[in-house]
């Protein structure tokens, strides 16, 4: 089992360097293959938003998917940095949808639209908007005085990996991701509830 699991990670591992290379169909596969991986992430993300994702968690992958085979000239180390790279563009997903119904709310050039109640993750996304785009801004200050910090939050927030996995994706010492994940939270929960 353990060998199965290291072969297919070392598979993936090549199809990212292929995709690397501009081999679109090779990320194309491996999205492919994490997409269960990619679902747990989404899942994560809208975590709190109320019961019933199925179609929203689709389509908050399918969004993060057209955009990371955009990606153009990404160095793909591994499944963890891929997985990595998906949070964040599912939080950037996430923000987006956000700015998006909260400028058509204030008259952005459109008509106000009553909103459908099938529709329960955007009216969530609406009730987390200012939440969402806090931990967004409080993220960027935070990478830009400790980038390798806010790559610890993504892999142990974001993404769910554990301190072992970051610290392999980020290669770090368990030790040291333990220590930035403590010291990013206190920064954080200081930014946010100020």
């Amino acid at each position: 089992m353990i060998n199965d699991v290291t072969h297919e990670q070392g598979d993936l591992t090549r199809m990212l360097h292929r995709a690397a290379h501009g081999e679109r169909s090779a990320l194309h596969h491996v999205l492919a293959l994490l997409n269960e991986s990619m679902r747990r992430i989404a899942r994560r993300q809208l975590a709190g938003e109320g019961a019933g994702h199925t179609l929203e968690t689709d389509g908050l992958v399918h969004e993060a998917w057209l955009r990371l085979e955009g990606l153009e000239r990404v160095q793909w180390r591994d499944r963890q940095h891929l997985l990595a790279v998906a949070a964040r563009t599912m939080r950037r997903v996430l923000i987006d949808y956000a700015e998006q119904r909260r400028a058509k709310k204030r008259g952005g050039g459109e008509l106000a639209v009553g909103l459908d109640p099938v529709d329960a993750v955007a009216a969530a996304i609406d009730d987390h908007a200012h939440e969402l785009q806090a931990l967004d801004e409080a993220l960027l200050r935070l990478a830009a005085l400790n980038h390798r910090q806010a790559q610890v939050v993504e892999c142990r927030f974001f993404v769910g990996l554990s301190v072992e996995e970051t610290a392999e994706a980020l290669e770090l010492s368990p030790a040291t991701v333990k220590r930035d994940w403590t010291a990013a939270r206190a920064w954080l929960n200081r930014e946010l509830s100020g």
